[in-house]
This record gives structure tokens, sequence and C-alpha cells, in this order.
């Protein structure tokens, strides 16, 4: 399932109802949409599925209903981070042995603002103790830290289920870095929509993607095309979206997409506190962005 995770994941969406609870049926419907779609793997309990406002037994739930919904159709990739290192362990443990987990993907711990030999120590304890494919997951904007070239250079050579990484630093060079020392088989991804394309020129296999939670079949295309090296085609698609994608973040993700698949009928545009749905103002320029996809 490992050589799979080329092309587009879905960094999918927890769907609620207006009570907070949640939509089951609605998660159900995505998960279709998204196989039929094109989309290569699901990225469940990712930060745009919410988990931090999940409690551990809906998140269990939540994961349990993609894993038999998705019925090894496609990979299905489980978000499994922290800041408290043995704990992460603990959980990743629970994982280790579900046949049907292709892997895990865990974020740099947060908060703690750890030097990088405490980022390896992180890492290198989470791959020594648990026996299951681990994706390194780079998001300063969110954790507060990077996981800088060396580290992650030294985690791919010395930890053989280390096997990827998915880079949202948005620093092009350092991606470049990446492509150019870490081992041949190592798997790179974007984890910035927007950076999908350049990239993927650069030697990246795909991205993690929010945008697809709404636009499942067109992004796939579009990434399709550039993984052909058809990036001429692929451009041309690409510079479409750039407004929707920048409309995605704007007041926070996901807030952004779920007003988005309200429009589409997919799902209701709920979030749980502390987040808060995109504002008006927001919401009518994401309303005219919809409506002009063809």
């Amino acid at each position: 399932m490992i050589q799979k995770l080329r092309g587009v994941g879905v960094a999918l969406v927890t769907p609620f109802n207006t009570d907070g609870t949640i939509d089951y049926d609605a998660l159900a419907n995505l998960i279709e949409l998204q196989i039929n779609g094109g989309t290569s793997y699901i990225v469940a309990l990712g930060t745009t599925g919410e988990p931090a406002t999940l409690s551990k037994a809906e998140k269990s739930e939540v994961l349990e209903f993609i894993l038999q919904k998705v019925a090894g159709r496609i990979p299905v990739v489980v978000g499994c981070g922290g800041n408290n290192t043995a704990e992460l362990i603990a959980q990743a443990k629970e994982y280790e042995n579900d046949s049907r987990i292709a892997a895990l993907l865990s974020v740099a711990p947060f908060y703690n603002k750890p030097n990088q030999n405490g980022v390896y120590a992180h890492f290198k304890a989470l791959a020594d103790n648990v026996n299951k494919p681990i994706l390194l997951y780079n998001v300063p904007g969110r954790t507060g830290i990077n996981i800088s070239v060396d580290v992650v250079v030294r985690l791919a050579g010395e930890c053989k289920n280390i096997i990827g990484i998915k880079e949202a630093s948005g620093n092009v060079a350092q991606c470049m870095q990446l492509a150019s020392r870490c081992p041949k088989d190592f798997i790179l991804i974007s984890g910035d929509d927007a950076l999908t394309l350049p990239l993927i020129a650069c030697g990246f296999s795909g991205v993690i993607s929010v945008l697809q939670n709404a636009y499942p079949v067109q992004f796939s295309h579009i990434v399709g095309l550039a993984l052909d090296g058809r990036f001429a085609e692929a451009r041309a698609e690409h510079y479409k979206f750039l407004p929707i994608i920048d409309t995605l973040f704007a007041e926070g993700s996901p807030s952004g997409v779920k007003a988005y698949l309200e429009l589409q009928g997919k799902a209701k545009n709920v979030v749980r506190l502390p987040l808060a749905t995109v504002s008006d103002t927001l919401y009518a320029k994401i309303k005219t962005l919809n409506s002009a996809v063809k």
C-alpha cells in the first residue's frame, strides 16, 4: 500500500450536524465521493479533520467508520502526533497491528518548541517503538517549529519505517534541499495546495490536500497532469483554483472548505470551537468562486 501514496491524498474533514455531533451520513458520502473522484489515499484524523476537538472515543469511532467504509479500496493514513513523546508512542501502538492502516502521519511536537536534537529524538523514539510506516509532518505555521533538512535526512537514513514527509513549511528552497538530499525512495509530499505544481517539479510525488475535499475530480486531474510532466496543461488548470485555495485558509481551516462543502450540498457548514465559521463577506466570495467552477 505504501507505493500507492502518490498523487493526491485528501486531508478528510469531519462533518458535523448542527448540534455539533458527528454527521456520519455526510462522512460516508464524502468517502465515496473521494474514492470515485480519483483520490489516491485518505488521511483520517489529520488537522483538517479537527481531531483536537474530538474526544478519544470520537476519534476511535471516526477512524473505525472510515476504515470500514473505505474497505481497502484505497490506502488510509492516520494522523497521530503530539508533544508528549511517551503518550504519542502509546497512542501509535494502538494502531500498529491494524493492517487497514497504511501509515501514520506524525506532526512535529508543538508548543514545547524543542531544539532540533529534541525533534530528532522525538521521532527516533517513535520509530524505534512502533512497527508501522511513519510520515513526518512539518508545518511550522501551526507547530511553532521547523523540522530541519538535516534532521529529516538523518531520520530517513537511520529509521527504515520513517518513509516520507508531508512538507508544509512553504519554503521552496527547503523543499528543494529535501528532494536533493533525501534517499530516492523517501516519499516527499506537499502540504500546501498552492505549491503542489512547483514541488512536483522539484521531485515531490504529490500532495495531501484540503482542496481535494471539495474538488476531487478536478484537483486529481491537475496533479495527474503534473506527475506526467504535462506542466503547461496543469498550470492552466491550477491557476483557476488559486483564488479558491486562498479562501480555504483566509479565516482558518477547515472553516473555508466546509463553506464550500455546504454550498455543494455535501456537508453542513459547522466547525467546533475554538474554530468559527467564515465571515459573511468571505462566504459570499466563496459562493461566487464555487459557482464559477465548471
